[in-house]
């Protein structure tokens, strides 16, 4: 790495001449850590199980495709990773970054969760971590470079604050993934961090007037956080300046969990 990598004018970190897949490109947080690295001059796979979304992402980037294209892909499913990283190569010539964002939350009282519903959970929130890991970063090490980024929860931290147990126990596994990974490839010049978000005014949406005042009074901050500043966060990680970043995990809670 050099000193004069340069930072476009927007602020985002250059990503000039690296590829990029990102899981849950669809919407949300996803949708907007593909468009940062995008912005920073990255060619970016937008991939998702809605493939309409994903594609509606990736053609307001780049019509022509040139640098934006989408995959469909099921996180829950080994091939489906190994045909994305397949589609990546074959357009690109190779991948260097990979944010791992795709979950799922559900607020289904603990009484009423089945070992169905929480092993569902389990599946898309940290095993697709692992599967991804398994089988996109051989080709990295191959390639003597890569950046692998997950989004976590600080739900995985301290349980959560409006979490449900199954989501809270898969986002820990998912920092403790992150942690395994980092250690395993240490050396390889792939790296492997975690983003912890807090409370995201994004799930809003999602939540009863209380609770978002309930919220809102526990964080310092005194506010939810955009997806902006995830987005962020996960281009310092996924950049070259991001070298010396190794099993870290990023808090994002405003204060409301220190550690």
């Amino acid at each position: 790495m050099t000193d004069d990598i340069s930072i476009p004018p927007n602020g985002s970190f250059s990503f000039v001449g690296r590829t990029a897949l990102v899981t849950g490109g669809a919407r949300g947080v996803g949708a907007a850590v593909v468009r940062e690295l995008h912005a920073g001059g990255g060619k970016v796979a937008v991939t998702d199980l809605d493939l309409d979304e994903a594609t509606r992402v990736a053609e307001a980037l780049d019509p022509s495709g040139a640098t934006a294209f989408a995959i469909r892909l099921d996180v829950r499913e080994k091939a489906d990773f190994e045909g994305a990283l397949a589609a990546v190569v074959d357009r690109w010539g190779k991948l260097d970054i990979v944010v791992n964002n795709a979950g799922l939350a559900k607020r289904t009282p603990t009484a009423e969760i089945t070992p169905e519903e929480f092993d569902e959970i389990c599946r898309i929130n940290m095993r697709s971590v692992f599967l991804s890991c398994q089988v996109l970063a051989d080709h990295m090490v191959a390639n003597g470079y890569g950046r692998i980024v997950n989004i976590t929860s600080l739900a995985g931290q301290n349980g959560g604050t409006v979490a449900s147990p199954h989501y809270a126990a898969s986002k820990a596994g998912a920092n403790m993934l992150t942690k395994y990974f980092a250690r395993h490839l240490a050396g390889t010049g792939v790296t492997v961090n975690g983003v912890c978000p807090g409370p995201i005014e994004s799930s809003k949406v999602r939540m009863t007037p209380e609770m978002i005042a309930r919220v809102e009074s526990e964080v310092p901050i005194g506010r939810f956080m955009t997806v902006g500043e995830i987005a962020a966060a996960t281009a310092l990680l996924a950049s070259d300046r991001g070298g010396f970043f190794m099993g870290a995990t990023l808090d994002m809670n405003g204060g409301l969990y220190l550690r």
